[in-house]
């Protein structure tokens, strides 16, 4: 990592997402040690849970982003989506709390992230752990960046490990599936870091702890990927769908239904040519 300095077109905007992404955080460990008021969210497939944490973390930051930039669109986890900001170009995407289930658990596996999308593509993203205060946020063309508490912000850069048999893969701690198991030994990865949280994994990989993150259920969403999406690409490396095809914000559906994959770049292609016969062996077509 190396420490330069930064300018950008996105000044104000990234100033108000590092201070609503701290407040939020602060917010959620007011509550960490609980007692939490756990629900299951009734539209959602799997059965998702969420706490009051998350509401609050939510407006927090959607009450602000309204008032500091009314003129864009919110696709924020906890609020009621509508057809409002599929006029705007440029909508914040918000996941108040990316990781409720390591949030409930204690594990410390959670994040707050704010990512803001132009025109279908990320340009801005903040993703803070609140529990270890690392912070990872980034503007189009402006580089990543790490921020830990009391030290200077360090400018980061993804690995340019090649080899996928030694890529380092960062690793869901639940949701483990067989078809997940059947990639891992088809690439012939050995070391795994499981973590909790989208942003976290994505983060492993901008830090070098990791090489490689694959997604293979479609349910994760905009506000899952947005923020970490542009730290990636900064730091040199690339997210896109299972299939290899760029990710698109703020279109009607939500869900990111053909998977994920985030690598350092420099091996993307490889793995994406390396998952197409077993998506296609587990009977799996882009949607």
């Amino acid at each position: 990592m190396r420490r330069i300095i930064q300018q950008t077109s996105y000044d104000r905007e990234m100033s108000v997402a590092l201070e609503l992404a701290r407040e939020a955080g602060a917010a959620t460990l007011d509550l960490y040690e609980g007692p939490l008021d756990i629900q299951q969210k009734a539209d959602a497939d799997d059965r998702e849970p969420v706490t009051q944490a998350d509401r609050i973390a939510n407006e927090i930051i959607v009450q602000q982003l309204s008032r500091e930039f009314p003129e864009d669109g919110i696709l924020a986890e906890e609020s009621i989506d509508t057809e409002r900001r599929l006029g705007k170009s440029r909508v914040w995407m918000i996941d108040p709390l990316d990781g409720t289930t390591g949030f409930i658990e204690g594990n410390g596996d959670f994040a707050v992230q704010i990512g803001l999308a132009k025109s279908g593509a990320c340009v801005l993203g903040v993703v803070y752990q609140p529990l270890t205060g690392v912070l990872y946020r980034a503007v189009r063309s402006g580089g990543a960046w790490v921020e830990r508490p009391e030290t200077e912000p360090e400018q980061a850069r993804v690995s340019d490990q090649t080899n996928l048999s030694t890529m380092r893969l960062a690793a869901s701690r639940s949701h483990r599936s067989p078809r997940m198991d059947k990639v891992v030994q088809r690439f012939g990865v050995k070391q795994e870091v499981r973590r909790g949280s989208v942003g976290i994994k994505v983060g492993l990989i901008v830090e070098q702890q990791c090489d490689l993150y694959v997604h293979l259920s479609p349910r994760t969403k905009q506000w899952d990927t947005c923020a970490p999406e542009i730290i990636l690409q900064e730091a040199g490396g690339k997210l896109t769908d299972l299939f290899g095809r760029p990710l698109r914000y703020n279109s009607p559906e939500v869900q990111n239904r053909n998977g994920i994959v985030a690598s350092n770049g420099v091996a993307h292609q490889e793995v994406i040519d390396a998952l197409g016969p077993l998506l296609a062996e587990f009977g799996r077509l882009p949607v």
